[in-house]
């Protein structure tokens, strides 16, 4: 499922129009964004959590002149699947 996906499933299972579950599903991504750029924590109990993990520099090398480089630090986003859905998942049917 993609975003464009999400949107009509929301629309269409609360019965609202696509441009009003467009702006709530950008609302939630964006307020999510946000949180994990501030270094912040998402805990959705029964899905997972996201938070915001710290990367120190490193010397890589790049794959096609085998030169090495310089990687600067980052801070990547990181999700930890809840048990619920994990369960549920693994689900033998």
């Amino acid at each position: 499922m993609n975003k464009s996906g999400l949107i009509d499933l929301v629309a269409h299972k609360t019965n609202m129009p696509r441009k009003r579950a467009e702006a709530v599903v950008n609302v939630i991504f964006g307020a999510m964004a946000d949180t994990l750029g501030e270094g912040g924590r998402i805990e959705i109990r029964g899905f997972g959590s996201f938070v915001s993990r710290e990367y120190e520099s490193y010397v890589g090398r790049n794959p096609r002149t085998g030169e090495t480089i310089e990687v600067a630090p980052k801070r990547l986003p990181f999700f930890k699947v809840g048990k619920e859905l994990r369960d549920l998942v693994n689900a033998v049917e």
